[in-house]
């Protein structure tokens, strides 16, 4: 865990401390030289996740040390300059125009008509976000992050429309030959009966056809193209281009984008992608980029159910003929090219029921496009391929898959390659297997765990999260990387750099870094047991989910809500989780009132502010004048209020009273 004030610590335990005569919940944390921190549970959001799953090399830092505030302060720093230059490339996309593309809602009605199923809310809106975005007068950067099969091409679709229709010209960038064939084939049937006219650049195209596609891209009678990173050429010139769509932005490299960043100068800018790089989402979240969020699944979509096992061939055998019998097809992916000859000799004895075809990237493209057809016309049961399927092949009739040697891959990638299958109304059925007696890495056995735990539909963004955990987020900036996630965790990273947006955002002096608000937390002592009783919550990851959501209670009505649904689930409250929210609405008042601590006994309470200095003065001075000397300044620039409080309720519903007055005053 991060402590933001004492750096990295290791989590031991829940514990309960009796201080005082008082029992209190606190996070017990481990420090280097076995020095130990207690942070009471109404605290926790000075606590965040480190995020890397390297614990064993993790450097503990020293409570007390000079060396973390050094560390933060160094990361704030680069954070800003990064923050800076993001918002100086967002700014310069403010200051250029781009043509505004729009169509009467008449022709455009008429053309969407034709999508053949019923969008689904979230669709609706990524399509209505991006079509406002188009028609608006500088150029769009927006993200569509929506899971596998759950509609991001038809956004794509209606932008292209718009845009070619409004004149414009529309490049649709796709990382591999067989997703710019589909891409290509789901246009080329959407525009049917339109005056737009479609071309094609990759591998599967003939020279003749790419050169009259090329010319046509120059002299704008090409209003769409669609083609692999054969688009960022040299020789490619486009005479009036408008629009650039780019699909699965995850699996393009630093250079190609560095390419894409040129094109784009003055155009528009859609990005499609279900599981976004770290660094995209990075970008989305702290405002870089617009992204529009596509979680809801088409209508009579189901789940696909996920099995991660070592390799067991009467499973296998029994799979293949299940999809087999119900009139299916199955994918069998398989991380090398060089096992693919043993693997089909091995489906062929095992299944030999079934008709195999193979496919990989090392085939002639005629070849691969022939194969690619015969099994979408389903004259082959099972298609054993490489990582070649992906990126966005679509064959509803497909609904098994069975990964070899599961561990080889990437958790994106894995998660591309399930979502082949389960595109239609048919439960689909996913095999992740790998070596049986062998003992998988860490990272490997993590990637296996977050897939079949991600078996609800819409995990894509989920699963991003899930890689910028594990991962890190890279530097934003480009090629550099940034270990800064490493020095910080993730979460206090993600913080800070959000905080270094807006500073930027509101133009504060980089060098002035004191200005940035730095998350802090009062301390409240009022002599009360303040936890949720183990015999009232008994499971331990469920009480620490429920201290973690008290840091996200802000109004009286949250916690009131909170307290409502703790009183539906386990019961009436006890005295102690009573206090706790008691102490929690206190909290937030001390908040607004700038109070840092506030410690309170049968006497009455001493309250200390935030620097020491009160954000209303002259207010407070006169508010201390209505008091008739039971409130008083204390030399080291405290406060102390005098008051009979014998029992803790009292104390917490004095002091609550005493922080809403100075709360109203700040």
């Amino acid at each position: 865990m991060v402590h933001v004030d004492h750096g990295i610590g290791r989590f031991v335990a829940l514990e309960t401390v009796k201080a005082a005569g008082v029992m209190h919940d606190c996070l017990k944390l481990e420090y280097a030289g076995g020095d130990k921190l207690f942070i009471p549970v109404e605290n926790l959001e000075v606590l965040s996740r480190f995020g890397s799953d390297e614990a064993g090399t993790v450097q503990l830092d020293k409570l007390g040390g000079a060396g973390w505030q050094a560390r933060k302060a160094r990361v704030k720093k680069n954070l800003m300059e990064i923050a800076d230059h993001l918002l100086g490339i967002a700014a310069a996309r403010q200051l250029k125009k781009a043509p505004k593309l729009d169509v009467s809602a008449d022709i455009y009605n008429q053309f969407a008509a034709r999508f053949p199923y019923a969008e689904t809310d979230d669709q609706e809106r990524a399509i209505v976000d991006t079509l406002s975005s188009l028609a608006g007068e500088y150029p769009m950067d927006r993200l569509i992050c929506g899971d596998v099969g759950f509609g991001k091409t038809e956004v794509a679709i209606r932008a292209a429309y718009v845009a070619a229709m409004s004149g414009a010209q529309v490049a649709l960038i796709v990382p591999t030959t067989l997703l710019a064939r589909q891409h290509y084939q789901n246009f080329a049937a959407r525009f049917t009966g339109t005056s737009i006219r479609i071309g094609q650049l990759s591998r599967m195209v003939t020279t003749t056809e790419a050169n009259k596609t090329k010319d046509g891209i120059a002299d704008g009678s090409v209003n769409i193209v669609i083609g692999t990173h054969a688009l960022l050429a040299k020789g490619i010139k486009f005479a009036h281009l408008g629009l650039v769509i780019v699909d699965e932005e995850q699996k393009f490299g630093v250079k190609q984008k560095e390419k894409l960043k040129e094109l784009q100068e003055n155009v528009h800018v859609l990005t499609l992608s279900a599981t976004p790089i770290p660094r995209t989402l990075q970008m989305s979240l702290t405002g870089v980029k617009e992204m529009s969020l596509i979680t809801t699944p088409p209508v009579d979509r189901l789940a696909i159910r996920t099995f991660v096992m070592p390799y067991d061939p009467m499973i296998i055998r029994e799979a293949i003929l299940r999809e087999h019998y119900r009139g299916g097809q199955s994918f069998y992916v398989c991380p090398r090219i060089s096992d693919m000859e043993d693997l089909e000799k091995e489906l062929k004895e095992l299944v030999p029921e079934v008709k195999v075809i193979t496919a990989h990237g090392q085939l002639s493209p005629e070849d691969l496009d022939e194969r690619m057809t015969a099994f979408y016309e389903g004259a082959f049961d099972v298609l054993l391929a490489t990582n070649i399927i992906e990126s966005g092949i679509d064959i509803p009739t497909a609904n098994t898959m069975i990964v070899h040697r599961s561990d080889m891959f990437g958790l994106a990638q894995l998660y591309q390659i399930r979502g082949r299958i389960g595109r239609s109304k048919l439960r689909a059925y996913a095999y992740l297997t790998y070596q049986p007696g062998q003992k998988l890495t860490d990272q490997a056995m993590k990637r296996l765990e977050v897939m079949e735990t991600l078996d609800t539909l819409g995990s894509g963004f989920q699963l991003a999260s899930h890689d910028m955990d594990i991962r890190g987020a890279g530097n934003l900036l480009g090629e550099q990387q940034s270990g800064h996630i490493k020095e910080v965790g993730v979460e206090l990273y993600q913080q800070m750099l959000e905080e270094a947006v807006a500073a930027a955002r509101h133009g504060v002096n980089i060098g002035d870094l004191a200005t940035i608000e730095e998350s802090w937390s009062p301390n409240i002592n009022v002599g009360a047991s303040v936890l949720i009783p183990e015999n009232y919550v008994e499971d331990l990851g469920l009480r620490m989910g429920l201290y973690r959501r008290l840091q996200d209670l802000e109004t009286p009505e949250d916690i009131e809500s909170f307290a409502a649904e703790l009183i539906d689930r386990f019961g009436a409250l006890p005295e102690e989780v009573e206090n706790l929210l008691d102490t929690v609405a206190i909290k937030q008042l001390c908040k607004k009132a700038g109070v840092a601590s506030v410690e309170a006994g049968p006497k009455g309470a001493v309250i200390k502010f935030r620097n020491n200095t009160p954000p209303n003065v002259e207010g407070l001075m006169k508010w201390i004048g209505t008091k008739a000397g039971s409130v008083k300044i204390r030399p080291d620039s405290s406060m102390m209020a005098i008051r009979a409080w014998e029992k803790p309720r009292h104390r917490l519903a004095g002091v609550k009273t005493l922080m809403k007055e100075l709360a109203a005053l700040a």
